[in-house]
């Protein structure tokens, strides 16, 4: 997601590299281009022009610091502003003060609502919150069914009375379970429709009077750009919202939905779907998604994935393997497979600082090449895996896997001695060294199978990585990224 958009607004900051200070004429360059890049993405007008307006005033006022380079001033001022467009912060769900907390689900039919009620049911579960699905969409065809499928599948209950009974009494009667068995959480799954109407409306007037909800969320596809936000107003207009979240971010969106829902409708974006994983739904967090329009990576949400699929000990005892070059084959499968539960490689490369440039050929081209030394390793014994050395020793042993796995026995030869340099650099650097050699992946340190063939702009430019002409002279060496 963002791609477009961040493209455009770099262009906005090389009109002011090279210059020694920000004056009028070079930031009125500079605003054209991100005026541009907004308008693209489908922005609110309205709120790309108090945008504008906002980040001119800053700017033409800014005080350029010494040892700060124009262009980066001018990044430090886009970016805070987008982090008040788009709320400043994080709003967290809110709570009742006596059990059960009660969520209202709202939006139109091909939003994702019915798949984002029980996202959000396995969110709360992750934070210990015990939750209740009610189904009362009795409208749409096997909507009741799709969410108790949903509900197996997360391990969270599904309280339905068919399609014959009014949504407003399954509502109630749904309520009444969770405070009976002490659920902490009713999240309630409505009935979409493909355009707003009255009807729609005055069903979920009644059934908002009947439960009366902390939350009332509105399920937007974010796809609809603009549209989004003035979707989300005349919701809270005529039903008083408490929120919103953004399904579908990691499809072909060009951003204008996040950037306007808050500004145009007044109420926050709280949570944002990123795939069609149940488990893919993230909280919204204003200045993350600032820092990944602008290509900054988000540190911290990679940080919270990494947490849920590592256990702390297993990494103690990956993290002294690595230091006495003990990391084998059986190791690197099961760091690559925990890799994969946390989303998919293109996913997890764009939370990283200066990864935005990975082209989706070369992440297309990582996910095949881990795939490949997935195959060849499971065409190792197990005495193999543990000791590679077997393998570096034995020509019979490597073509014995490659007939296995299907590839040739130099692609055997090659998994086998580039996982050893990797394992020797591994040790260097966990050492405190810090090799002179790209190591398979990402320049400077990596995992084998991710795209390595070019070092993304972002990343030569960042401090300690070294200026891209030095990096030209220096002699490439393949890596698994290569394989």
């Amino acid at each position: 997601m963002f791609e477009a958009l961040a493209d455009r607004l770099e262009a906005s900051w090389k009109k002011l590299r090279g210059q020694d200070k920000i004056t009028d004429s070079n930031v009125q360059e500079a605003l054209r281009e991100v005026r541009r890049a907004l308008l693209e993405a489908d922005v609110n007008l309205q709120v790309v022009k108090d945008f504008v307006a906002e980040v001119s005033t800053k700017a033409k006022g800014a005080n350029v610091l010494t040892g700060v380079k124009p262009d980066q001033q001018f990044i430090k001022i886009v970016h805070d502003e987008l982090v008040q467009v788009m709320g400043e912060s994080n709003v967290p769900l809110a709570t009742a003060d006596e059990s059960p907390t009660i969520v209202l689900m709202a939006g139109l039919q091909g939003t994702g609502k019915t798949t984002a009620s029980a996202k959000l049911a396995l969110h709360l579960r992750k934070e210990n919150r015990s939750a209740l699905l009610v189904a009362t969409d009795i409208y749409r065809p096997a909507a009741v069914d799709q969410l108790v499928t949903l509900g197996k599948q997360i391990d969270v209950p599904v309280f339905q009375l068919g399609t014959d009974i009014d949504p407003v009494e399954i509502a109630q009667k749904g309520l009444e379970k969770a405070k009976a068995e002490g659920i902490d959480t009713v999240i309630i799954d409505t009935a979409g429709r493909l355009q707003i109407d009255q009807e729609m409306m005055a069903e979920l007037a009644r059934i908002k009077a009947a439960v009366r909800p902390q939350e009332t969320l509105l399920v937007v596809d974010a796809m609809t750009g603009q549209e989004a936000a003035t979707l989300t107003r005349t919701f809270n207009d005529e039903i008083g919202i408490t929120g919103a979240i953004l399904t579908k971010m990691d499809g072909d969106t060009r951003g204008g939905a996040a950037l306007s829902v808050r500004r145009i409708s007044g109420q926050p974006i709280k949570f944002v779907g990123v795939g069609e994983k149940v488990e893919a739904l993230q909280p919204f967090y204003p200045e993350r998604m600032a820092s990944r329009i602008l290509g900054m990576g988000d540190v911290l949400t990679l940080v919270e994935k990494a947490q849920e699929e590592f256990d702390i000990a297993d990494a103690e005892k990956m993290q002294e393997k690595i230091l006495s070059a003990k990391f084998d084959f059986t190791d690197f499968l099961k760091q690559t497979r925990l890799m994969k539960n946390m989303g998919s490689l293109g996913g997890i490369m764009k939370l990283i600082p200066g990864m935005n440039k990975i082209s989706d050929d070369q992440l297309q081209q990582g996910e095949s090449q881990l795939k490949r030394c997935e195959s060849m390793i499971n065409s190792m014994t197990v005495q193999e895996r543990k000791n590679p050395e077997l393998l570096a020793k034995s020509p019979s042993r490597r073509r014995r896997i490659a007939r296995g796995s299907g590839y040739a026995e130099k692609d055997v030869s090659k998994l086998v001695s580039d996982f050893q340099k990797m394992r020797s650099l591994m040790q260097q650097m966990g050492q405190g060294g810090m090799p002179n050699m790209g190591m398979p992946g990402m320049p400077g340190m990596g995992m084998p199978g991710m795209p390595g063939a070019n070092t993304p702009r972002g990343w030569r430019n960042q401090p300690g990585m070294g200026s891209a002409k030095k990096k030209k002279k220096q002699k490439k060496k393949k890596g698994f990224g290569q394989l």
